[in-house]
């Protein structure tokens, strides 16, 4: 089956969840989404498209892999004119070409987000093999308004196996039908359906029941 690859980060932070998303389309969002989705449309609205002498930067970009049956959309795809660069056929020329994911806040610790971290690896592979290239992916962090650069081609295999191993597994939960139990020990207090997937007991009163039944 095909996979979307906005769908490994929902796999990775919590299999039942991603099987919720996937399975029951089901959907809630809290104020983690709500600054995600703001950043993301202000990057996918086109204004940050640039087409200069040395530098296309175009957003919003269709990525796929028709041998790993991977799709997706980039954030940000940039073409830098270089003499060692890849000769890209459709802009006829050499390009180093680099992929820039957009995340609202960079974690405390500083270094990217493993879950992060394969996303731009999966846009990586789908860059890779439209192009026929060797790029090179980043992550934008809109609170510290930096970017940081991802060892991807040097941990090349690592990143592989395990993309690789997500993606059977969701495979797997998507061909069964099946929504995966809770894991032991999940933290769930940032996750946006907690609501959905673990459903709390209505708080309730005797006055409350007597007015319903007065109804």
């Amino acid at each position: 089956m095909t996979v979307n690859i906005r769908t490994i980060q929902h796999y990775m932070y919590c299999p039942r969840r991603f099987g919720l998303l996937e399975l029951n389309q089901d959907w809630s969002e809290n104020a983690f989404v709500v600054m995600a989705n703001i950043m993301h449309e202000r990057v996918h609205s086109g204004k940050h498209e640039l087409h200069s002498k040395n530098k296309i930067e175009l957003s919003s970009v269709s990525l796929y892999h028709d041998e790993l049956d991977l799709y997706g959309v980039a954030d940000c795809i940039e073409f830098v004119r270089s003499k060692t660069g890849t000769y890209i056929e459709q802009l006829g020329d050499k390009f180093d070409v680099n992929i820039v994911e957009y995340k609202p806040r960079q974690p405390d610790s500083g270094a990217a987000n493993e879950t992060d971290i394969i996303q731009v690896f999966a846009q990586k592979l789908c860059a890779d093999y439209i192009w026929k290239c060797k790029s090179t992916g980043y992550i934008y962090y809109g609170d510290t308004r930096r970017r940081v650069k991802l060892q991807l081609n040097e941990e090349y295999d690592k990143y592989y196996s395990l993309l690789q191993k997500l993606i059977s597994e969701m495979n797997e939960i998507l061909e069964s039908g099946n929504i995966p139990v809770r894991i032991k020990g999940q933290k769930c207090s940032g996750c946006s359906i907690k609501d959905v997937c673990v459903p709390q007991n209505k708080k309730y009163t005797v006055r409350s029941l007597v007015k319903e039944e007065s109804v």
